[in-house]
Order: C-alpha cells, then structure tokens, then sequence
C-alpha cells in the first residue's frame, strides 16, 4: 500500500479566537477559514455568505462587450450561428448556455460537439469547412478555440464570421476573429482568471440578455434563462475542475440553488435517473460524482451532441429518452474504466518500479481513448506520479491518443512542451493534458518525458502528503458543528472539504465491504465509548491489511452528513489510516493506503 505524509496545518489560537468572537461561529469553523488563509473578518463574511450581486458585470471581462454586440446584432440580422462546443460536461453546459440565450432571442442557431475520437480537441479545418458548405455564416467557439491560430485564419478566409471564447491556456500568437473572449487576455487587468467555459459563456448570455432588453436590467422571461444558465454554469465549473473561490463560488453557491428552482427538462430528468431528488438542494459533490459522469460519458463515447440536446431541448419523452440512454453510456463507460484500470495496473507491475520511476507512460491497442484520462488520474492519485496513458490506433493507420494527468506539483503542459519534438501536437494545462503521438516515437517520448520529470521532481516530492486541517474526537463531530461547517461550502478545487483526524480509534467489529463489485467498504469505530460509521469508498482492499480490534489506529477522513429517510447523522469518508502513533497530528508518515481523492439580473 502507497505510504503518505501526514501533515497538520498550525492554528494561532489568538487568531481562531478573535474570529470565532467577531463572527460567531465555532472554533472549528474559524479554524478552516484560517487554514484557508481568510483571517480578516469582512472577508470571511463575504466567503461564508456569498451573494450573487458580487459577481462582476458580464461587459468587465475581456473582449465580451464586443462579443456580445457583434452576436446581438447577427441575431437581429437572422445570420446563421453555429455554436462550437467541446465535448466535455464545461463544453456542453456551454455550448447549452449559448445555444439557449439566441433561441430564445430569435435567432438561427445550431451547434456542433466535435467528437472526441475522431475529430479531436478544438477547432478543426474540415469541421470549419463542412459547417460552411451548410450554409453558416458566423462561429461562436465555446471552451476552445483560443489556441487555434491556423482553423481561424482557414474560418476567416472562408468568410464567416467568428467569435472565440475560451478559457484555456493560450499560445505565443492569438488567433485573428472578430472578437476573443478570455478572463486572461493579455494586455487586460480582470482580476480573476479561473472561470471555465461555462461560466465565460454565460456572461456572454448575461451582456447579451441585457443588450436585448436594452437596459441592465433583463425582462422577466430572459432572468429566467439566466438563472436556470446559472445552474449549468455550475456544473461546468464543479466539472472542470476550476477552483472555487471568487467569482466561481458565487456561481456554484448559487447556481446549486438554481438547479432545484430552474432546472431545464433535461438536467431533470439526468438528476432522476442519476438517483437525485430534483426538489431538494444539490451539493457540489453531486455535479462532480453524479451529474458530471454522466455527461462525460456521452463525450468519451463520441456522442457528446447528446448530452447537448438534452440540456437544450423541452420535449420531456426525448429528454427522458437521452437521459436513460447518458445513464446506460454511463454504465458502458464504468466498464471500461475498470479494464483498463486492471490492465494499466498489470503494466505497472510488470514493466516498472513503482516507488521509484518518477512518472508512467503506458500504452495499449486496447484501450478506448475515451477513458485514459479518467484511468489516468487514478492511477497518479495511487501512485503520487505523473501519468500519461496512450490509446494505439489498432491499424496503425492514425497517431496515437494520449491523456495525462499530474501529480507532485509538475506542469503537465510544460512538460509535455519540453518534449514536443516527439509529438503530433498536445494541449491542456498544468493539471490534464492530452496530446497524439506517432507509435514508434513512444519510447523515445517516454524516456524524455521522464528523465524531465526527474529533474523536476525529487524523490521526497513523490511521497504523497495528506494535507490535515485539524485533530477532532468523536464526541466533537455533532450534528450542529458539522452544520457550520457545511457553511464552507461548496466544496472543490482549492476550496476541498475539510480533512480532520482522530487518533487512538478502534474497529468495534470487522470491516464489511459494501456497494457494486463490493468495491467500498464500511465499518463501525469507537473512540472514548463513542461509536461512529465509516464509509471508505473505493478502499475495499483495507480489510485485506487493517489490524485486529484491540490494535488502536488513526484515522484521516471527511466528516459528513448522511440523510437517510429523514434520519440525519454525522459519519466519515475515510482517505486514510495508519497505526496509532504518539501524536497523529504531527509531521510523519502513513503506512496506509492510498487517497481518492435580488437578482444581480435584475438590479
């Protein structure tokens, strides 16, 4: 089982009192606002109560006020918009967003989702050439495009108008369109630069709304729109994994709330058959780990158009349709997520050191390319190790496709640009990448790949830390102290749900592996004659190692509130465990397992 470093962040008691006594919250709380390093109190009332009025005017972000004019009036003009998607959950809910907004305008209005396994990431010249043959005449680029200096220049010479709106990282040159849309723009100063597509796309909805009603303030049907966009918005951003503070928590914060009163039919119907309540409030959890798959799965499998029209389309028999079907691409999906996963494992073993090769590269002919990024990342999470997985085309007819993910602090998009010589082409950002390779330049990549990794990451650096926000007993874990800290919420990228620790606990009984192919496992603790559930997802292979009952362990874990038939009681979401230790606390290492991981409209 991988090792970890345990670590605990410090508390100044002086300072966790002075807010807990200024804001009058628990000393948990203050404690995870500290560790958050939010010590003034004006700003921890703006974190702990986010308001939707604090998000900044759509037309403040760079390239957007011209954008939506030049969109408002091709609308007016009745030219024919094509909406370029990506095929993932940011570029669905984006491309959903935008096709929403010029329906409702008026406007004709179609989209196109490029298919993960045959067109690829992006803007590309045949789609850009077949979408003109069909009579478009303006390109509107959701979550891509910014990177795509040639396929713009090929759309300007064809012609047709574009507007690009990315997020992504961008190149040495910008491409030429009549517009460009990004939080990062150079030669702008928008002091956030962490929204995702979904969220770009809809400010662009937001100003265009507003240039339609003439005035700030948008009429009662297009607020509306834009609250039930907010929704999706949300799920872009929980799903692309952006991080939730600034303006990205006050869209999931409040478009969680949107989604239970202005959900379109079709995130309707995904939530039923997903197993959520679409009257009760969604957690960010349930974007990433229900909603999120779902929608991905259609893009993995190339038919992420789907997921498109189930997010724009009324018509409750199709919705409920394409709904049960996501649901099935989904189970499809989880299958070959987990044969790959075993056969990527098996190469691990055979062909590499596993505590001492700074990174993986592995490749199969098998493999769906649909799915390596997903296997990927779990395999870097158990490893603590960069992991690149390559899809071989079977006819060796086409490059292969790779996806990677990161781990250890490494800039997965630099690294792979060290290497570029290697490569067909790549693209991504510090944390996922993707690129194609040719099959015999696999080797030579892989040794390049990872001798940098080498240089750029020690040996300490590969040992996994499990980063502890505080020490808890169980008798401290109660149902109003968790309800405070739920107010931390939504949790997420750089903002996770905390991680305490508690030391010196007991296994009332043996552990019981629970859930699908028993793949979880659950247990019954005690600490000081208090009793406690213990859920560890994933971890199955625990109950293979954890000691006998008498033994004390520590214990690293989520805590939690699980609803259950009305019942409402504090449990935990194991990440870790290890044997008991003078202080659990302190700076040491694991021998445990491995970790999962008003209307501002209308004002």
């Amino acid at each position: 089982m991988a090792r970890k470093r345990w670590l605990v962040f410090p508390h100044d008691a002086a300072r966790v009192q002075d807010l807990e006594r200024t804001l009058g919250i628990s000393p948990v709380v203050a404690q995870l606002l500290l560790r958050r390093k939010i010590t003034e109190p004006d700003l921890a009332r703006r974190f702990l109560e986010p308001r939707l009025n604090d998000l900044r005017e759509p037309n403040a972000l760079p390239g957007l006020e011209a954008a939506a004019a030049i969109i408002h009036q091709a609308v007016k003009d009745q030219k024919k918009i094509v909406v370029y998607g990506d095929y993932d959950a940011d570029g669905m809910t984006a491309t959903a967003i935008l096709v929403g907004c010029l329906r409702l305008l008026g406007g004709q209005v179609s989209y196109f989702v490029p298919s993960r396994l045959d067109d690829g990431y992006g803007l590309n010249n045949e789609a850009i050439s077949q979408l003109h043959d069909r009579g478009a005449q303006m390109l509107v680029t959701v979550d891509c495009g910014i990177a795509s200096v040639e396929c713009a220049r090929h759309a300007k010479d064809l012609g047709l108008q574009l507007v690009i709106t990315d997020h992504h990282q961008f190149g040495s040159e910008l491409p030429v369109a009549d517009a460009l849309v990004h939080p990062a723009l150079p030669g702008s100063d928008y002091p956030f630069a962490g929204l995702c597509g979904a969220a770009v796309a809809f400010k662009l909805a937001w100003s265009i709304c507003q240039l339609a009603s003439n005035a700030p303030r948008v009429n009662p049907q297009l607020r509306d729109f834009l609250l039930m966009a907010l929704g999706l918005a949300a799920i872009g951003t929980v799903c692309d994994v952006v991080p939730l503070v600034d303006e990205n928590r006050i869209i999931v914060r409040h478009g969680l709330a949107c989604i239970k009163t202005h959900a379109c039919p079709g995130l309707r119907s995904l939530m039923t058959v997903a197993g959520l309540d679409p009257t009760k409030q969604l957690a960010s959890e349930d974007l990433a780990f229900k909603i999120g798959p779902r929608l991905n799965a259609a893009g993995r499998l190339g038919q992420a158009q789907l997921g498109v029209e189930l997010l724009t389309s009324d018509q409750l028999p199709r919705v409920a349709a394409l709904a049960e079907y996501l649901q099935q691409l989904n189970l499809s999906r989880d299958s070959l997520d987990r044969s790959i996963h075993l056969s990527a494992n098996k190469q691990i073993k055979d062909q590499f050191d596993g505590d001492n090769d700074p990174a993986f590269v592995l490749a199969d002919r098998d493999w769906h390319a649909g799915v390596i990024g997903i296997v990927a990342g779990r395999i870097s999470e158990k490893f603590h190790r960069p992991t690149l997985m390559i899809s071989i085309d079977s006819l060796g007819a086409k490059p292969g496709i790779g996806s990677g993910r990161s781990a250890s602090g490494l800039d997965l998009y630099q690294a792979l640009h060290h290497c570029r010589e290697h490569l067909v082409s790549f693209g991504g950002h510090a944390a996922a990448a993707g690129f194609k390779i040719d099959a015999d330049r696999i080797e030579p990549f892989r040794r390049a790949f990872c001798d940098y990794v080498a240089d750029q990451v020690g040996p300490q650096e590969r040992l996994a830390e499990l980063h502890i926000d505080a020490e808890a007993t169980l008798s401290q874990l109660t149902l109003d102290t968790l309800r405070e800290v739920e107010r931390l919420a939504p949790f997420g990228q750089a903002n996770p749900r905390p991680i305490l620790c508690a030391s010196q606990v007991h296994l009332v009984e043996a552990p019981r592996r629970m859930g699908a192919n028993e793949r979880h496992l659950s247990m019954r603790i005690v600490q000081h004659g208090v009793k406690m559930r213990a859920v560890a997802f994933g971890r199955a292979d625990w109950a293979d190692h954890l000691p006998d009952p008498a033994l004390p362990i520590d214990l690293a874990f989520h805590p939690v509130i699980n609803e259950f038939n009305g019942y409402r009681k504090v449990e935990m979401q194991l990440l870790d465990w290890r044997l008991s230790t003078a202080s659990v606390c302190s700076v040491g290492e694991s021998a445990a397992a491995d970790q999962p991981p008003d209307s501002v409209f209308c004002k």
